[in-house]
């Protein structure tokens, strides 16, 4: 079992096609790309997001409250079996920084832990901290799997500053049902085939050479969570379904 911790800004930016193809010439003069993106390809992301019976947690979350949490589990193979590696998290955001502690599990470790608390042994002080830090929130919500988020992500981190990093995400597929890691990917689309989420990851400030391309191509920031999203789609969807069957009575 393996800890790491990361604290960071998360800037977002959403994407035409044509964008993100006038960006990425000018991405190669300044970052690499990331090591799980061999030759160029993108790799798979598979997330389970858990919260309460009544939504409380995204609910709070898109209040946009000075400090908010939430605890998801994460694996890159899908369908992922129960010996795979998974990586449980809690990702915190203070005043817009955000904070994210995850340990590494397999998958029957880490639904044994959700469940039951029983923790991986471990003789590691800090990966003891980080389940402590699980134990407090668990403890506080009472949580269910509730959502499943993937997406095919690109990444490139700076070559003179390996901490400023870049992704973009596409294909981000949702579903509120068999919501398992070992299901496999399925679901629907929640953004347009032809976008991009753009996500910037620095601990300072944004390099003026990206900020002027960004610019330069009319890029703008957004507002943008994939869990958030995910829950307001599917709201749409139950107020919709609600009205038919209104108007069917």
């Amino acid at each position: 079992m393996a800890i790491r911790t990361f604290q960071r800004r998360e800037v977002k930016f959403l994407l035409s096609k044509a964008q993100y193809d006038a960006l990425q010439p000018i991405l190669l003069d300044y970052m690499n790309p990331d090591k799980y993106c061999v030759n160029g390809k993108e790799y798979g992301v598979y997330n389970v997001y858990y919260d309460t019976d009544d939504n409380f947690l995204i609910r709070e979350s898109l209040a946009k409250p000075y400090y908010k949490e939430k605890i998801r589990l994460r694996s890159y193979a899908s369908p992922a079996g129960p010996e795979d590696t998974v990586f449980l998290e809690i990702k915190k955001k203070i005043g817009g920084i955000v904070t994210k502690r995850r340990v590494t599990m397999t998958l029957q470790q880490a639904n044994a832990y959700i469940q039951t608390r029983v923790k991986p042994q471990s003789e590691k002080f800090l990966q003891m901290q980080v389940l402590k830090e699980l134990d407090v929130f668990l403890n506080n919500y009472a949580v269910s799997p509730k959502q499943y988020i993937s997406y095919q992500r690109s990444a490139f981190f700076g070559k003179d500053n390996s901490d400023f990093r870049l992704t973009f995400d596409r294909q981000i597929t949702a579903r509120r049902e068999d919501i398992s890691l070992a299901s496999g990917n399925y679901g629907s689309q929640i953004i347009r085939p032809d976008q991009r989420l753009m996500e910037i990851k620095v601990t300072d400030s944004i390099p003026k050479w990206l900020s002027d391309a960004l610019s330069e191509l009319n890029i703008y920031k957004t507002s943008f969570s994939k869990y958030g999203t995910a829950y307001k789609q599917y709201i749409r969807s139950k107020i919709e379904e609600d009205r038919s069957v209104m108007i069917y009575a």
